[in-house]
């Protein structure tokens, strides 16, 4: 015997606008969700190329530099570390709370190898600044086009 059920379509387009605004929600957020729907905090990062080296920066303010772990294996660079909450008031109730704590690791390959011996890590007014030189035979080539 079979079990007839009934179709509502309403509800459907309501449950697929519901995804919808979480996934446009976590993608304007950059905050990566967890299973459970939690939020984690993730810091942003910048990476971005001279002719020499690569450059990351990454804001990470309210963390002690000493806090802070970064590994450079089979290039791929990794960056852990932990923004411990501050302590709370024994009297003291939240109405709203909208910062993140909590550890967190980022890790991404770089497109070129680079000269791990080299590495320099630099820390001001919350950013962190990772400089990667390059090896030589990373380095580009310049070719010029010849108009005719």
């Amino acid at each position: 015997m079979t079990e007839l059920t009934l179709w509502r379509p309403f509800k459907e387009l309501e449950r697929i606008r519901k995804e919808m605004d979480n996934i446009w929600d976590t993608l304007f957020e950059k905050r990566p969700v967890r299973a459970d729907g939690v939020s984690e905090w993730m810091p942003s990062l910048d990476l971005s190329e001279t002719k020499n080296s690569y450059i990351v920066n990454a804001e990470i303010p309210g963390i002690d530099p000493k806090d802070v772990e970064i590994s450079l294996v089979d290039n791929v660079l990794t960056i852990k570390g932990e923004k411990k909450q501050e302590k709370q008031e024994e009297n003291e109730n939240y109405h709203l709370i909208e910062r993140s704590y909590g550890s967190f690791t980022r890790s991404f390959r770089l497109p070129v190898q680079v000269q791990s011996d080299k590495v320099k890590a630099t820390y001001k007014n919350g950013v962190l600044k990772i400089t990667l030189p390059k090896t030589e035979e990373a380095k580009k080539k310049e070719i010029k086009i010849a108009v005719e």
